[in-house]
């Protein structure tokens, strides 16, 4: 039996902070013990917890196209993507793959297919560093979004799926001019083809969206697919939600629509990018706010992989919580949303040896090494 010893970290257990000592058997945790002993690896007292849980990371589709109308090939994005997540402290991910196009000239209507059938290959041949699951985001006002998706309903990886609706004017875009900068700025959309594009989503929406969204919510409860809203920005939103049996309020918009959703049950996720910023780029309620109001359930890496380490130092110096309590917003509680959390998400004897260790310095704390079922990844 393999065995490996890891000495003289502060370890992150789900309760409290030990300096002590774990061992690691056949891919597994075997003991864990406070104090220090001659052999085995010494931490020298940096601290060792348990590798992220990524709920919500587009990180594929940026890897997939770094620029607009640039496509890098599929195989190679992949694997750059997952050694993203790796170095990032993620050892088990959602990689969220959008059913519905951006833009007209969009790529995610063609390759959407592909990216989930890499992600599928690549766990099955063990290509990846990180274990791959699927989030299928579902963009409301696309026309096809229910039929495109209804064959993934038994996809052996899907783990979520999440309501989207990125119409202008209202949710994440309640404000015209931050979605032209958005589209603008991220997805080459010219300003001459800006105005009909807006047209043309508000249409969509209107035809579409009502009619999607019922046979979607009706997919997830044939098949107990965990169900995700986006975006939601009022109590009303946060209503219909909770009709439809939501288990995961992502990214609420303001701090009504997350109040109402956080008393009603649901998991709040927020995104670690707009904690390290200082607010959301959407213009949207802050992070920091719905934490200061104890409203926050998961954070998410969102768009940058690295945040997710920054983050949680953020939280546990800003609102002064011990590091056990703020990396549950990372591990623990993303892993019991999705139904995963028996064997990870947390430092506990029997569960997989998921765990990264981190150096701090006071300055800007470094991931030292991430090691997933007890291998070392990065």
């Amino acid at each position: 039996m393999a065995e490996a010893i890891f000495t003289n970290y502060r370890l992150q257990l789900p309760d409290e902070e030990v300096l002590g000592t774990l061992v690691v058997c056949d891919g597994a945790i075997s003991d864990i013990q406070p104090g220090v002993v001659s052999r085995g690896q010494d931490g020298a007292g940096d601290y060792l917890l348990p590798g992220l849980v990524e709920l919500h990371t587009d990180n594929f589709e940026q890897r997939l196209s770094p620029r607009p109308k640039v496509y890098w090939p599929m195989e190679i994005a992949a694997v750059y993507h997952d050694r993203d997540l790796a170095a990032a402290g993620i050892t088990t991910v959602c990689d969220a793959i959008a059913v519905g196009d951006i833009t007209p000239a969009s790529m995610r209507m063609t390759q959407f297919g592909p990216m989930i059938d890499t992600i599928h290959q690549g766990q099955i041949e063990g290509r990846f560093a990180v274990d791959h699951r699927l989030h299928l985001r579902c963009e409301l006002g696309y026309e096809h979004v229910h039929a495109v998706t209804e064959p993934y309903a038994t996809h052996p990886l899907l783990a979520l799926i999440s309501l989207m609706d990125h119409t202008p004017g209202q949710r994440q875009f309640a404000r015209v001019d931050k979605y032209k900068e958005y589209y603008q700025g991220k997805h080459g959309v010219s300003e001459a083809e800006m105005e009909g594009f807006i047209q043309l989503r508000v249409d969509n929406q209107q035809r579409h969206a009502v009619d999607n969204r019922r046979k979607l919510v009706e997919l997830t409860q044939t098949h107990q697919i965990c169900l995700a809203s986006h975006d939601d920005a009022t109590p009303e939103h946060v209503k219909e939600s909770l009709q439809d049996g939501v288990k995961i309020a992502e990214f609420p918009t303001t701090l009504a629509a997350a109040n109402e959703a956080h008393q009603h049950g649901l998991q709040v996720l927020m995104g670690a990018p707009n904690l390290i910023l200082g607010g959301s780029h959407s213009g949207n309620v802050s992070a920091m706010e719905l934490l200061e109001h104890d409203l926050v359930d998961i954070i998410s890496s969102d768009y940058v992989p690295q945040s997710s380490i920054q983050a949680m130092f953020i939280i546990a110096e800003q609102q002064d919580k011990p590091l056990h309590e703020a990396m549950r917003y990372f591990t623990s509680n993303p892993a019991k949303a999705i139904g995963m959390a028996a064997d990870r998400g947390s430092l506990a004897i029997g569960k997989r040896a998921d765990f990264i260790t981190i150096h701090h310095d006071g300055v800007v704390p470094r991931l030292t090494s991430v090691r997933r079922q007890g291998k070392r990844i990065a």
